[in-house]
């Protein structure tokens, strides 16, 4: 590093352990907003409370705001400024502390707080936004009940939203105003406007009870057509959520409003949820099946927040997973109710895998409860979300689902209206069930994924269970002690095919363990982990064709699908070390699959996808991309070869247009796009011509997104027409133009990065749009084979991406450094080149803290 670099300042980290309650609480808030793009003023009527028995003055936290006028009960207050944060005198232990400040929405880039987008204003407040709004002890254990006053120009602004229940308007002029107010207490980071002209999608539903609830999606009219499935999935949700947990919805009034600039998915404000368009529009021709499956997934998310969020929040930030894993968890099973529960469950394991698998093993490794933070925004990962829903399973596995909703409704009931812990969650399952789950809670606290060894050894009708576990070492925590892994097992008959020991429930909870099977009449195999039971990195000492019997007859879905699965990543390892093995066991199992007529086409299609270039490198000591992409190449090409009968019927199968959202639609959807792929990898020449027909006669974008996918990576003449049609048709959607940017920045060429250099540069590229910016930017991070090219320009590139957009947004900057942080997995010359990178990163100037805090972690791992 340069030593006369400006460097950047020491920032603040925040601890669990230093927690205590607040000094103040602020029962009640009532805000007025003057409404305008390039200017809104924001005048706040706190009434504030002494909380305990102490003199310390009100501390009111703020974000690039300045106060025009500060009152306690009337009068002008003795104040002053430490830094962002106000500090006003309060004499007694109850005032009306009233504030007045100007905020720029228009040139609000954060897109956190207030902000502009595409001429209408709208809200971003967790973790900490609304202090960018107006002054507040800004922390989620600080409940207020909100009344808002809204005034704006009516041509500009004709719809005022904001959470609660609307009670009066009224008109002056060109302009008018709206007054709502939100009956239950919330913390800030749950406040939401919305002003803009918008129309609704209206529906209602009826709850258990009888209420009657008015349901409005509201967006441009243009948009209006593509908002039927998202609302379908509200009611779904819904009814769901009084069915499985007893939640009812408890306002008269649910709002959802589709913003086109937007850092999240969604965002669950009480009664009025904030949404990226993406998880909002769909039809057949623009959005295909995954967005389909991901905007019910979203809808159902931020509603069943309601309650796992809203009506109970968290504590402190720390307390994250309290909400979110649950919410995941929640959202899983709802997905898995209306749709294929095995097809769900890979799903989940594979997203796991791709991302909280490396993360817990790199630089930037956290417990699901972390233990410090310098930027909160950086711990929405996936640790705290999807390790946080494995952990809510693995409870569940264990008490029993009549247990675990006994325990479910106890946790609402008992802290309703309340900021809780996940001390508080666990302790309320405990209660209920009457289950000690002290040990569990090490899941929580201690990161890494556990590493977990099974064997099988027969002698005559016994066999047994040898395990052993190890919970390899995350920065700052060295020694790790033995995890509680619920493991479901069962064994195979050989010969029948038939569970001849039933599953049951092993909990491995020391060191090692053994367990026995007796009463067995044939050799058994070993099925384990089944439904992926415990989120650990299982490794089984398996016979030779074991795995092979086990893909064509286990019981278990997921067990059939993770055999098949080990037998591709064995031999992708193997062929990537340079070693000789045996391809015909992988390639009868994926035409036994094929040919099967017991597995719907969705559960083919995910058994037979090989697992990705990523995946394969975390099951390597050391990461060798291009090593990785030749022997990822030649598995596909020899399957594509070899069973081109096979996949060629697969391919052709019709039946599904795209108007049918059915599981066996998508399911043949879905095949047919990875078969199209094997058969392009074995000829390129034909798997263009066939890519082509099927982008032609695509009637829905599942098809023709598929089709151009395997184009994108072919260098035949029917990628260039293809892309340029794609765009044509397109053009005037930029939820589909993301699509475009997407397909070609995963490209498998070796000019990646020259074509993702050229889309930078392209007129419909920009940093300022989040969707734009994650279709180029985050999409080339996950590029295994193009970002780690030897010469390190991938890093280079990547890292000019990330300092560009720290500039405009810190928040999304900030999650495109992690690809950079895993350089411990490569070689030497790799490793050199991201370290470059990263401390290049560090060393900017005027860096932000969000970014700061990933990169300079992810050069002490």
């Amino acid at each position: 590093m340069n030593a006369e670099a400006p460097q950047n300042p020491t920032h603040t980290e925040f601890r669990r352990q230093d927690y205590r309650p607040p000094d103040w609480l602020v029962p009640a808030i009532a805000l007025d907003f003057d409404l305008g793009i390039e200017t809104t003023r924001v005048k706040a009527t706190l009434t504030v409370e002494r909380n305990g028995g102490h003199d310390r003055p009100l501390r009111l936290d703020g974000d690039e705001i300045q106060p025009l006028a500060v009152r306690v009960d009337g009068q002008d207050a003795d104040w002053s400024m430490d830094g962002d944060t106000l500090v006003v005198a309060v004499a007694g232990d109850r005032a009306r502390v009233e504030t007045e400040v100007a905020i720029y929405p228009a040139s609000n880039s954060k897109l956190m707080g207030l902000y502009a987008s595409n001429g209408m204003l709208c809200t971003q407040c967790e973790a900490e936004g609304f202090r960018r709004i107006t002054f507040f002890p800004d922390r989620p254990d600080v409940l207020s009940r909100y009344a808002v006053r809204m005034t704006g120009d009516k041509a500009a602004f004709p719809i005022l939203l904001t959470n609660g229940n609307p009670l009066r308007t009224g008109e002056d002029g060109a302009r008018h105003w709206a007054e709502w107010e939100d009956p239950f207490p919330k913390p800030s980071y749950l406040f939401a406007l919305v002003a803009g002209d918008l129309k609704p999608n209206h529906d209602s539903f009826t709850t258990r009870s009888g209420r009657k609830v008015d349901l409005n999606i509201w967006v441009r009219e243009a948009d209006l057509p593509r908002t039927g499935h998202a609302m379908a999935a509200l009611k779904q949700s819904m009814a769901w959520d009084e069915e499985t947990y007893g939640r009812e919805y408890d306002l008269d009034l649910f709002n959802i409003v589709a913003v086109s600039d937007f850092n999240m998915g969604a965002m669950e404000n009480k009664g009025l949820n904030v949404f990226n368009t993406a998880y909002v529009l769909a039809d057949p021709d623009t959005a295909t099946d995954t967005d389909f499956d991901n905007i019910a997934r979203v809808v159902a998310h931020e509603y069943f927040h309601n309650w796992s969020g809203n009506r109970v929040t968290c504590r402190d930030w720390f307390q994250l997973s309290l909400k979110e894993g649950f919410t995941v968890f929640r959202d899983q099973g709802f997905s898995a109710d209306t749709g294929s529960p095995a097809v769900k469950r890979i799903d989940d394991v594979r997203t796991l895998r791709a991302i909280q698998f490396p993360e817990d093993s790199g630089p930037l490794a956290h417990s699901v409860r972390p233990d410090s933070y310098v930027e909160i925004s950086n711990f929405y990962t996936a640790t705290v979300y999807n390790k946080g829903a494995e952990l809510i399973r693995m409870m569940r596995t264990i008490l029993g689902p009549d247990k675990f909703r006994a325990g479910t409704d106890l946790y609402f009931d008992r802290h309703d209206g309340e900021a809780a812990t996940c001390d508080d969650f666990v302790k309320a399952l405990e209660d209920a069930s009457g289950v000690d789950l002290t040990h569990l809670k090490l899941w929580y606290s201690q990161a890494g994924t556990p590493k977990v060894t099974a064997s099988l050894d027969q002698d005559g009708g016994t066999a047994v269970l040898k395990l052993a576990q190890t919970v390899p070492p995350t920065p700052g925590h060295p020694v790790k002690q033995p995890m509680p892994i619920p493991l479901k097992v069962a064994l195979i008959g050989e010969r029948s095919g038939a569970e001849i020991a039933p599953e049951r429930l092993v909990i491995l909870d020391a060191a090692d363990d053994t367990v026995e099977f007796d009463g067995l009449d044939e050799p058994a195999l070993l099925s384990i982990n089944r439904g992926f039971s415990a989120p650990v990195d299982l490794q089984v000492d398996r016979r030779a064709g074991e795995l092979e019997k086990l893909a064509a007859s286990d019981s278990d879905p997921f067990a059939r699908y993770e055999a098949i699965q080990e037998l591709m990543m064995r031999w992708l390892i193997a062929a990537a070390q340079g070693e000789v093995a045996d391809i015909e066991p992988v390639i009868r199992a994926v035409g036994d699959t094929l040919r099967s007529n017991q597995l719907d086409a969705a559960l083919k299609a995910e058994a037979i996808l090989p697992p990705s270039e990523a995946v394969i490198g975390d099951r390597m000591d050391r990461v060798d991309p291009d090593a990785i992409h030749g022997a990822r190449e030649r598995l596909r090409a020899a399957i594509g070869a070899r069973l081109s009968d096979e996949l060629s019927s697969a391919q052709r199968e019709g039946g599904a247009p795209g108007s049918d959202l059915s599981s066996r639609a998508k399911g043949t959807r879905r095949l047919r796009s990875i078969a199209l792929d094997f058969l392009a990898a074995a000829d390129a020449q034909a798997g263009a011509r066939l890519a082509k027909v099927q982008f032609d006669a695509a009637d829905n974008m599942t098809d023709r997104s598929g089709a151009l996918r395997v184009l994108a990576s072919l260098d035949m003449p029917e990628r260039v027409a293809a892309l340029e049609a794609f765009y044509r048709r397109h053009a005037d959607d930029p939820l589909v133009i993301d699509k475009w940017f997407g397909v070609q920045a995963m490209a498998q060429r070796p000019d990646a990065l020259d074509q993702v250099r050229e889309l930078i540069r392209h007129e419909r590229f920009t940093f300022a749009n989040p969707n734009r910016l994650r279709s180029v930017a985050g999409v080339f991070g996950m590029n295994q084979w193009a970002l780690h090219h030897a010469s390190g320009e991938g890093y280079r590139f990547l890292t000019d991406l990330i300092l560009e957009a720290d500039k405009v947004n810190p928040q999304v900057a900030a999650r495109m450094v992690p690809p950079l942080g895993r350089w411990k997995r490569f070689d030497d010359q790799r490793q050199a080149l991201m370290r470059e990178q990263l401390e290049r990163i560090v060393a900017t100037p005027g860096l932000s803290k969000d970014v700061h805090e990933q990169a300079s972690k992810s050069l002490g791992g």
